[in-house]
């Protein structure tokens, strides 16, 4: 995502194009599906409207409800380090940012800011980047994300850490129902890749309702493929960027405009820090209440 100011006609292509932090998506391909898209698939004037109907209604908030129960089962190991993440990624600041050399930014400081951290702090964290070939009505494009590798009694696992999930979701006209969706995913993922796949399914069908209430159709680059080829492709760890070709001109301007990235970013995890925080609270207020009523009621007499 891009922190400058955009015309209602470039936000439309950032949406349209999944234009998210750290992802450089093939132009001409999308191009010529975006335009086909917005000539063919947008239905008429009246698919402009951004309301419920009662059956998309009913089918998404089976989806909420899904999304839900999956966040909530973690084990241990996630939890810590969804909190380490949460945790690092509040402490970055611009100076970290600007010490991270880079001719073509597009938020890679933030990324290997947060590795260099994650590594002090013990864990295996690389920056992996992944590029893909189109296939049929799947366009190709690329992905950068953090991975976690680990090994334990002979087994390695490895961890997904996305910085900025909930922007691979985003849909032209989204109706409200559909944004609820997907500001109940994380901000920002970190979990197993299974558990991450979890997701894809779930906002694809949300997608495809949302959609629906519009007469639009569901864009190649909103497919579950597209998708699971961001993480799924071939990746390349890198622990520091290249620092080919630079030119500080370019970097200032860069770091300056991920700056606004990380402050977005950052604002948007304490929100979200602070909802799960009053969540917790009212569910042991009420876990709590009926403890008191079980043992008061267990003393009546009839």
């Amino acid at each position: 995502m891009d922190c400058g100011v955009c015309s209602p006609a470039e936000d439309m292509w950032r949406v349209m194009a999944g234009g998210q932090i750290g992802s450089h998506e093939s132009e001409h391909d999308l191009a010529v599906m975006v335009s086909d898209f917005m000539e063919n698939g947008s239905g008429g004037a009246d698919s402009w409207c951004s309301s419920d109907s009662d059956s998309g209604f009913s089918d998404l908030a089976h989806l909420a409800d899904t999304i839900s129960y999956c966040r909530h089962s973690t084990d241990q190991y996630e939890r810590s380090l969804i909190s380490l993440v949460q945790s690092l990624l509040l402490s970055i600041n611009l100076a970290d940012l600007e010490a991270i050399p880079s001719a073509d930014c597009n938020a890679c400081c933030i990324r290997f800011s947060l590795v260099t951290l994650l590594r002090l702090s013990g864990y295996d964290a690389a920056v992996c980047s992944t590029k893909w070939q189109g296939r049929g009505k799947v366009p190709g494009g690329d992905h950068e994300y953090i991975d976690i590798t680990r090994t334990e009694r002979g087994n390695t696992d490895r961890f997904i850490i996305d910085i900025d999930f909930r922007s691979h979701f985003e849909i032209a006209r989204a109706i409200d129902s559909y944004d609820k969706i997907r500001n109940t995913l994380p901000v920002v993922y970190a979990g197993s890749l299974a558990k991450l796949e979890q997701y894809l399914p779930i906002m694809v069908e949300a997608a495809r309702t949302s959609l629906k209430q519009n007469s639009m159709p569901l864009p190649p680059w909103r497919s579950l493929a597209y998708l699971q080829a961001k993480w799924r492709s071939p990746y390349q760890r890198k622990f520091t960027p290249e620092e080919h070709d630079l030119n500080s001109n370019i970097i200032l301007s860069d770091h300056k405009r991920c700056c606004g990235h990380l402050k977005r970013l950052q604002s948007l995890l304490q929100s979200e820090i602070e909802a799960e925080r009053t969540s917790k609270h009212k569910n042991c207020d009420t876990r709590k209440l009926k403890l008191d009523w079980g043992r008061h009621s267990s003393f009546r007499t009839f």
